[in-house]
C-alpha cells in the first residue's frame, strides 16, 4: 500500500501551508512523517491510502503492524489458453506478494471444459487469479492486474462495451469477488511477450500438467 502525507506546515508569523507529498510506501511514509512530527512545524498529519483513506500517525503505525504479516502489495498476471477442438481452457496465473519482510511468488494452473472462446477462458483466467488471492486471505487492498487481454482489461475497466452474454457473466462474477475482497484494481495491458510465463502456465494445463507452487524470491 502506498500513502500521501497531508500536512500544515508552520511559516513565519504562525501561518500555515498545506502540503501534500508523493506517495509513499508504508516505511517511507511512517519514517517521513515521524521526522515531520519531531520537527514541530507539520501539523494536522494525515496519510491518505490509495483506497482514499485517511490515517493519523498513530494509526498508520498499527495498521502498519497488521498489515506487515497479510499478503501485501500484491501483483497478478494471468492468462487463459482455449482448445477449441475440446472447448477445453488452460488457465494461468502468477501472484507476487509481499509478506512480514520477505517477497513470494504463486503459479498456480487449472483446467477447465466448456468454454466457448479464448476471451472467456482470459475471463475465467482472472477469475480463477482472484479466487488464489481469496486463499491467500488477501482483502481490502489495491492489487495491480497485469495481462495481454486488452479485451478484458478494457470491458473490466469500462472502456469497451460487452455485448456476449457469457462474458458479461463473466464480469458479473469478477466485478462481484472484487466487491467480496474489497480490492482496488489497477489494470495493466501487456504485450504478449511480457506475459509469457502466464501464458506457459495456461498451455501446461491443457498439456495436462497441473501446477500450484508458492516460492520465497528475492
Amino acid at each position: 500500500m502506498k500513502y500521501q502525507i497531508e500536512m500544515q506546515y508552520k511559516i513565519t508569523g504562525n501561518r500555515k501551508v498545506l502540503f501534500t507529498s508523493d506517495w509513499l510506501d508504508a516505511e517511507m511514509a511512517l519514517l517521513t512523517g515521524e521526522q515531520l512530527e519531531k520537527s514541530g512545524k507539520a501539523t494536522d498529519l494525515s496519510f491518505i491510502d490509495e483506497m482514499n483513506s485517511s490515517w493519523s500517525l498513530k494509526e498508520l503505525r498499527k495498521l502498519s503492524a497488521e498489515i506487515e504479516e497479510e499478503p501485501h502489495d500484491i501483483k497478478i498476471y494471468f492468462d487463459g489458453g482455449f482448445n477449441k477442438d475440446t472447448s477445453e481452457a488452460g488457465l494461468g496465473a502468477i501472484i507476487y506478494y509481499k509478506q512480514g519482510k520477505k517477497n513470494f511468488r504463486l503459479r498456480a494452473n487449472e483446467l477447465i471444459e466448456q468454454m466457448d472462446t479464448n476471451n472467456e477462458a482470459e475471463y475465467a483466467a482472472l477469475y480463477f487469479a482472484l479466487n488464489l488471492l481469496q486463499d491467500l486471505g488477501v482483502h481490502h487492498l489495491p492489487v495491480e492486474i497485469k495481462g495481454d487481454s486488452q479485451v478484458v482489461l478494457k470491458q473490466l475497466e469500462g472502456e469497451w462495451p460487452c455485448f456476449e452474454d457469457n462474458l458479461n457473466r463473466w464480469l458479473d462474477r469478477i466485478e462481484g469477488k472484487m466487491k467480496q475482497l474489497g480490492i482496488e484494481p489497477l489494470y495493466e495491458a501487456l504485450p504478449r511477450k511480457e506475459n509469457k510465463e502466464a501464458d506457459r502456465l495456461a498451455t501446461q494445463a491443457l498439456e495436462g500438467t497441473i501446477i500450484n507452487s508458492t516460492i520465497e524470491i528475492n
